[in-house]
């Protein structure tokens, strides 16, 4: 039905890899796969595998367990978009459940890969709009810190000089032509 790989860290994998939980849904423990930290790992490529023909309404859904947590969408693959590259978000471990019902054996992060409705899913790029987000964080917190360097106080509110947006988007222009590697300093 479906492969996936660990860029720079796997050979492909099957589905036999995977616990089969019911008739549509499959789960990866990543204590038993990986041998080291599940959040180091940020990338996985899903893909159908020819043989397979997944109907045109559904979709591959992926999700992300950190130990203790819920389980996140991460992003699908369709008929239509048949592999993808998935960046890893993993979501903060919860505090609550950290330890399996034997009081020794923590919990294991999880990858679950479920057929679901196409149409029904948030969006099968949710790992482009994180990036997109993250990156508008980042130039934003860019702006807030250059205009921090020139904020005066009037009472309660802080006083900025009227060209400080001229001034600051300027700078960034040129430091984007200076170092290419600029920009790429605020992707994740």
């Amino acid at each position: 039905m479906f492969g996936v790989v660990f860029p720079n860290r796997s050979f492909p994998i099957d589905i036999s890899t995977f616990a089969q939980i019911d008739t549509h849904h499959w789960v990866l423990d990543m204590n038993h796969f990986v041998g080291e930290a599940y959040d180091q790992i940020g990338e996985m490529c899903i893909f159908l595998l020819n043989n397979f023909t997944l109907p045109p309404d559904k979709a591959l859904a992926v999700y992300l367990q950190s130990p203790g947590s819920g389980f996140v969408f991460c992003g699908a693959v369709t008929l239509n978009r048949p592999s993808a590259v998935l960046s890893l978000q993993w979501p903060e471990p919860g505090g609550t459940a950290l330890m399996s019902a034997d009081s020794t054996t923590p919990l294991s992060a999880k990858i679950g890969v479920s057929v679901e409705d196409a149409a029904a899913l948030q969006s099968v790029d949710v790992a482009a709009e994180r990036k997109i987000e993250r990156l508008a964080m980042k130039v934003g917190e860019n702006l807030f810190n250059f205009m921090q360097s020139f904020c005066g106080v009037d009472g309660s509110k802080l006083v900025v000089p009227m060209d400080i947006l001229d001034r600051w988007f300027k700078k960034f222009q040129e430091k984007a032509k200076r170092d290419p590697g600029f920009l790429k300093s605020f992707a994740l």
